[in-house]
């Protein structure tokens, strides 16, 4: 089965899975309180659906478009747009008959559901599968820093040893420290055993992002050969697998960074003096037109560690980690309204590109767990249309007693519809002019 299928398989089960429990946050609160529900939709069935059967009052289905889905409950200013159930009499089985604090709790439902979901898979995830560490003893050679980072003082062989006086479980996470979060010192052990505090600007972030540093610190590779093009000029000249580059035209290599930035003259012709089995040679061979000798280095030495989790430490950490994601997404939400991230915007092929392109059920629910944090948010905005536009108008008639008119409700649904489909059709219009030319 190709990638492409894989991932649109599992996009397509967990927007379902999503969009269900979503619309079931909304649809319990209004039975509740006796608020009928006349629809119960996955995906939009513009004119027509897939499949609909009615089992009491309300008529459950799946549509053909899949966009999303909805609870169409009666006596509300919806998607749906019923203007003429709007001009009745008021019933008492109507949204608009329930008190401000019933209506905001059923307006409230979708998005906790999906917040509360997102937390509980987590929790699944550590419970199941335990968490890996990677820690500065991980990387024996330490971390290499780019440009936009290297004006801050980190050096090559920089080891990370606390942020804010915390160690890290996960050292390669200072990349995502530096960019969403709030941090001011960064200690670390210098190659030659020195240790220093480094201040941590508070734009350090929007600089990583408008330079596309988005991973400024990686790891330091070793100059060691893991595989070798076959018919490249380093296989030709007897290169082999587990060859350690030493002195590449007369500079002193000590990592992979250092073999390729190297200067190469014009000639192309390079002599390299390597280790094979603690003994040391010389050749001398002519590299590709692009100064390339077809060869890979070895990533095998980056080991991480597992640990097994209890069910209590599952919780707590799975919380821990739906906390983080969440106020992590909130904070890079920032950088969409800058020109370079509205130009990253991405629809339905950046979601299912979150997926594994292979079957992994901890990846299917790893993503499925993100997306349903991210729908909470994005839910709970103030645009007309959103569970949040509705939560915002609530707010208002229960702080000043008054409920918007009826009409301007109309033109404010109408308004955030718009806007929002102009989003969808801006994100998967990204999507498609990156497939296309990228």
């Amino acid at each position: 089965m190709s990638p492409f299928v894989v991932k649109a398989i599992q996009l397509l089960m967990s927007l379902s899975l999503l969009i269900v429990l979503h619309e079931l946050g909304h649809f319990i609160p209004a039975r509740l309180f006796k608020t009928r529900v006349e629809k119960f939709f996955l995906f939009f069935d513009v004119k027509y659906a897939l499949f609909k059967k009615k089992i009491g009052e309300t008529t459950y289905g799946i549509g053909w478009l899949p966009l999303g889905g909805y609870v169409k409950i009666s006596g509300m200013i919806d998607e749906s747009m019923d203007k003429e159930q709007m001009l009745q009499p008021p019933k008492p089985w109507e949204f608009r008959s329930k008190p401000a604090w019933q209506r905001l709790i059923i307006m409230l439902g979708g998005v906790t559901v999906n917040l509360i979901l997102g937390f509980l898979i987590y929790m699944m995830i550590l419970f199941v599968w335990g968490k890996y560490t990677y820690t500065s003893e991980n990387l024996p050679m330490g971390l290499r820093p780019s440009p936009v980072v290297a004006e801050l003082g980190f050096e090559v062989g920089d080891q990370i040893i606390s942020v804010d006086g915390t160690p890290l479980e996960n050292v390669m996470d200072i990349n995502k420290y530096l960019l969403l979060r709030d941090i001011e010192k960064v200690t670390v052990r210098r190659k030659e055993g020195s240790i220093t505090t480094l201040t941590i600007p508070e734009d350090v972030g929007s600089k990583m992002f408008e330079s596309g540093e988005l991973i400024p610190l990686n790891p330091v590779i070793p100059a060691v050969i893991d595989s070798i093009i076959p018919n490249s000029p380093a296989a030709v000249a007897g290169l082999q697998s587990n060859d350690k580059i030493l002195v590449l035209n007369g500079t002193k290599v000590e990592n992979w960074t250092d073999f390729q930035n190297t200067k190469i003259e014009e000639t192309h012709t390079v002599e390299i003096i390597y280790e094979r089995n603690r003994a040391k040679d010389t050749l001398s061979l002519t590299t590709n037109a692009d100064g390339t000798l077809g060869v890979f280095p070895k990533t095998d030495f980056l080991k991480f560690n597992w640990v097994e989790l209890t069910l209590g430490e599952s919780i707590v950490q799975g919380f821990d980690y739906g906390y983080w994601t969440l106020r992590d997404y909130v904070t890079q939400f920032k950088y969409i309204f800058t020109p370079k991230g509205a130009s990253q915007l991405g629809g339905f092929g950046a979601i299912g590109n979150m997926f594994p392109s292979v079957w992994d059920w901890k990846g299917f629910w790893s993503s499925t767990a993100l997306i349903s944090i991210i729908l909470a948010f994005m839910n709970i905005l103030p645009i007309p249309a959103l569970d949040g536009g509705h939560v915002m108008f609530l707010c208002y008639e229960i702080l000043t007693g008054r409920k918007p008119n009826d009409k301007f409700m109309e033109y404010a649904q109408m308004f955030g519809f718009f806007l929002l489909l102009s989003l969808v059709l801006y994100a998967n219009g990204n999507d498609l002019y990156r497939a296309i030319f990228n």
